[in-house]
């Protein structure tokens, strides 16, 4: 714990930062249980705060019917009972602080690490505090992955794709009778064989059903799937020990015919929109030089938008990846948010652009990339080439 501690005050150095004011209400920030490393099954129903400042003692600010909550980490302990005596040990704990970092996000421009309310922000400034973002260090410590979850990533997108492609041949070999559900309860069967678990079904979309991004498989009266439909499959599912990062995957193929020109053209405009982002990323890192979330959102957007698609690519084009499948870390995005954070080595994360017609189709193509610790880039669950 204490190296943890001196890690964050070496980034808090860094930025110039007083401290940072860790807190939490009944789970609210799960941002702090992941720094903090709270078990899962601990109570935690009263406030919260733990002061890390840039130098010296860390500070425990903790109610009296929980006072055990932070008792792994170093620091002195202040208890407090009523709401009173948790402003005034707040106060003296920030007395003489100027700029403070929080999981909070100005104007939620990234809305992950915006996790403490604006009462306690107000409460926080009260005092004569400036609040800052600790989005930029936070990621080093909920976003960055051990060897072994990098081992476990690669495992459950390699076992995806082999489903994947199990599902289309199971598509051939069943065309009478497919249906959008019948592949989705064909998946989770193939995932639970496998010992993989997931947080919600796969997305199996027909046709125009396609071009809603996040369509739900109804589980009655879904869609047949005939010959020369275009299907779309999107998969995530992790194994099932502590600590697995989840493979997310996104395929397209049109079942049993040739596509047509246009599908063809969309797919070559999604692919190389992919294949962009990921050579951006690629060169950056093997340069040494940085690279932005929102950097790799704009090398995919712009081919898109040259190919004459911009319109209908309408959302970010990949997210982090780690224990949650839309994790804390940086996201590849420049249009629902503008994520200025770093790329990091032993991260995780979607490269997904896609193009979405309304009333016709869509194509979406999903990979996942693994950066390693000396800025090789991997993509595991592979790469999609021909519709």
């Amino acid at each position: 714990m204490k190296t943890r501690v001196g890690k964050a005050q070496r980034y808090l150095q860094e930025r110039q930062l007083d401290g940072w004011l860790l807190y939490d209400f009944h789970r609210n920030n799960e941002l702090a249980y992941q720094f903090l490393r709270i078990p899962a099954e601990k109570m935690t129903t009263r406030r919260f705060f733990y002061w890390i400042p840039a130098k010296g003692e860390p500070v425990k600010i903790v109610h009296a019917i929980e006072s055990n909550v932070l008792d792994a980490w170093p620091g002195e302990k202040r208890v407090y009972s009523s709401w009173q005596s948790l402003e005034s040990e707040l106060k003296r704990v920030l007395k003489g602080q100027k700029k403070v970092a929080m999981e909070y996000s100005p104007k939620a421009m990234i809305p992950y690490v915006s996790k403490v309310d604006a009462g306690t922000v107000d409460l926080v400034r009260s005092f004569g505090v400036e609040v800052v973002s600790s989005a930029d260090f936070l990621l080093y410590f909920t976003a960055v992955l051990s060897d072994a979850q990098m081992d476990s990533q690669r495992r459950a997108a390699t076992a995806l794709a082999e489903i994947v492609e199990g599902a289309w041949k199971w598509i051939r070999e069943h065309l009478a009778q497919a249906t959008e559900r019948s592949v989705q309860q064909w998946i989770e069967e193939q995932c639970k064989s496998r010992g993989l678990v997931s947080d919600s079904p796969p997305i199996v979309a027909v046709n125009a059903h396609s071009a809603d991004p996040h369509f739900e498989t109804p589980n009655t009266g879904s869609s047949p799937i005939r010959k020369g439909d275009l299907a779309l499959i999107d998969l995530w599912a992790k194994e099932p020990q502590e600590g697995a990062v989840f493979g997310d995957l996104t395929k397209v193929a049109v079942i049993g015919a040739k596509p047509t020109e246009k599908q063809q053209q969309v797919f070559q405009a999604v692919r190389g929109a992919q294949k962009a982002a990921i050579a951006l990323i690629r060169e950056r890192f093997a340069a040494k030089k940085g690279i932005q979330g929102w950097e790799v959102d704009e090398a995919a957007r712009n081919f898109i938008r040259k190919a004459g698609y911009g319109d209908f690519f309408i959302h970010r084009t990949g997210h982090s990846i780690e224990t949650h499948l839309h994790g804390s870390g940086t996201h590849m995005d420049n249009l629902e948010m503008h994520d200025v954070r770093p790329v990091l080595p032993m991260t995780c994360f979607s490269v997904e652009p896609g193009v979405y017609l309304p009333g016709e189709f869509g194509v979406r193509l999903e990979s996942d990339i693994l950066i390693h610790r000396d800025g090789t880039i991997e993509v595991t669950g592979g790469e999609q080439d021909v519709l």
